[in-house]
């Protein structure tokens, strides 16, 4: 059977896809992802609502030989998901741009440049702004089966969601955006 590619109306860029409690794969347990880019060759994300621990914004910038000011400290590094886990990603807000931003939506830019870690440590970066490690990715169609196959629903974006610091709270305010209560949902994927 071939795969139902997306169209710009059906697809899911600037949206935020929540896992359904059944998702039995730990790397996208109880996850957030905000979709970046969403066409007939596949789909890119990044998980918002999982820190890494074992390193730091300013970690970051001392590997790369960037000198980290006081503003750094509290930026943290999230898993943005299991690909290429050690290219850096930052999501931000649309105020900020340079030759190599992808602009995801009005509000919401992607860059994956030294140059935006800089500008963040200089003060001229995006206001809003959230840095991971990796991304999640699907191959043409496969995030649309997975989406047939009830493994995701599809949330609206907002501020919060993706540049909040309450990791530890996002899937449930995502999953109560759309008005359900997630004890009511099937921890099984699949058809009714």
């Amino acid at each position: 059977m071939t795969p139902t590619l997306p169209t710009p109306e059906t697809s899911l860029t600037g949206q935020c896809l929540v896992a359904m409690p059944g998702m039995d794969d730990p790397r996208f347990s109880r996850s957030v992802i905000f979709v970046c880019a969403h066409n007939e060759d596949g789909a890119m994300g990044l998980v918002v609502n999982r820190a890494l621990d074992q390193i730091t914004f300013p970690d970051i910038l001392e590997q790369l030989g960037i000198e980290s000011t006081v503003s750094c400290d509290g930026l943290p590094v999230l898993f943005g998901g299991p690909v290429d886990t050690s290219r850096g990603f930052v999501l931000h807000s649309a105020d900020y741009r340079n030759e190599t931003t992808l602009l995801v939506d009005a509000r919401t830019a992607l860059t994956a440049t030294t140059d935006v870690l800089r500008d963040i440590a200089t003060g001229r970066g995006p206001i809003r702004r959230m840095m991971s490690l990796g991304y999640a990715g699907w191959s043409a169609g496969q995030l649309d089966e997975e989406i047939k196959h009830n493994v995701w629903l599809n949330v609206p974006a907002d501020e919060d969601l993706l540049f909040g610091r309450d990791l530890d709270d996002k899937w449930s305010r995502a999953i109560a955006k759309l008005g359900i209560d997630p004890s009511l949902l099937s921890a099984t994927a699949g058809h009714a």
